[in-house]
């Protein structure tokens, strides 16, 4: 399967539109979360049913990334609703590669290459000029919602690499993002109706909630748990960062904010980043058999 870096791309393109939708609803950050999480993570575990039952897939490793999703999605939404979405998303999602990197090389040996470093390093780059050049203004709680927010790129960090690591090991994609999230909507239901939901009687937050459940969570979960089939996961946190740039590009559109210089310079270097670090590299032998071929043949000339 060839399209797993198209499959992490898209699922990242709707992560992008849940700040947005977020804050078209009256909605306090955590009840938003817990519905998102509840519908979401019961739409998932419901559809992958079946995989889950096929084998041992409950385990201990995967419960606490359940735990993790839970968390992440409150980090969120706290960072969004301190710091703005811009900010928020680009702090919890920008830190995410580094995290994710740094978690597969320790925990399971897995170094990043140097192209990835590098590319990595320009996308975060491209997501700072989005703040920089954005001129957002958070208010007094701007450092409580940074705060938040590089608290669940850790927690990203900790799932994906998680459920990938189960999947690689041939756990069926949509049976890992079952388990995670529908463990998750089990740790959410009580938040959800501890928080109250009688914004879920309005329109606007009833459609709010089932877009993001269903839309920004499950089908987007959907969509990367299959990316993560094939694709690295240091390189799908990486792909992760078009969410960003997609929300970004709706403040623009839907926020009526705008966008400076800086900020179209940091999109266009966080896009040709996505590019370098979507394109699949040769792997080292082949790299090697190549420069030996040119070698002799240059020998070989008179």
């Amino acid at each position: 399967m060839k399209n797993g870096p198209l499959a992490v791309v898209g699922a990242s393109v709707l992560w992008g539109t849940a700040g947005t939708a977020g804050l078209l609803v009256s909605a306090d950050s955590i009840a938003l979360a817990a519905a998102r999480l509840v519908i979401g993570g019961a739409a998932l575990a419901l559809f992958a049913w079946t995989g889950v039952r096929r084998g041992p897939l409950i385990t201990p490793g995967l419960l606490l990334a359940a735990v993790a999703v839970a968390a992440y999605q409150l980090c969120f939404f706290a960072a969004v609703a301190r710091t703005g979405v811009a900010i928020g998303t680009v702090v919890a999602i920008g830190s995410g590669p580094v995290f994710t990197g740094l978690l597969s090389w320790l925990l399971h040996g897995e170094r990043p290459s140097s192209r990835w470093a590098a590319a990595t390093a320009a996308a975060v780059g491209g997501c700072a000029a989005l703040i920089v050049g954005g001129g957002a203004q958070a208010g007094g709680q701007v450092v409580s919602g940074v705060a938040f927010a590089l608290l669940g790129g850790l927690l990203y960090a900790f799932y994906a690499v998680t459920a990938a690591r189960a999947i690689s090991a041939g756990a069926p994609s949509n049976g890992v993002m079952g388990v995670l999230f529908g463990g998750a909507a089990v740790i959410m239901l009580p938040v959800l109706l501890w928080r109250g939901t009688e914004w879920l009687a309005e329109p606007r937050g009833l459609l709010a909630a089932l877009y993001l459940g269903l839309g920004a969570t499950a089908l987007s979960y959907f969509l990367y748990g299959r990316g993560l089939r094939t694709t690295p996961v240091a390189t799908a946190a990486t792909l992760a960062l078009t969410e960003p740039a997609v929300a970004a590009l709706l403040g623009l559109l839907v926020l009526d904010e705008r966008l400076s210089p800086v900020s179209i310079a940091g999109l266009v270097l966080l896009a040709i980043s996505l590019v370098v670090v979507a394109v699949p590299e040769r792997p080292r032998r082949e790299k090697r058999a190549e420069r030996v071929c040119l070698d002799e043949a240059l020998e070989s000339q008179p």
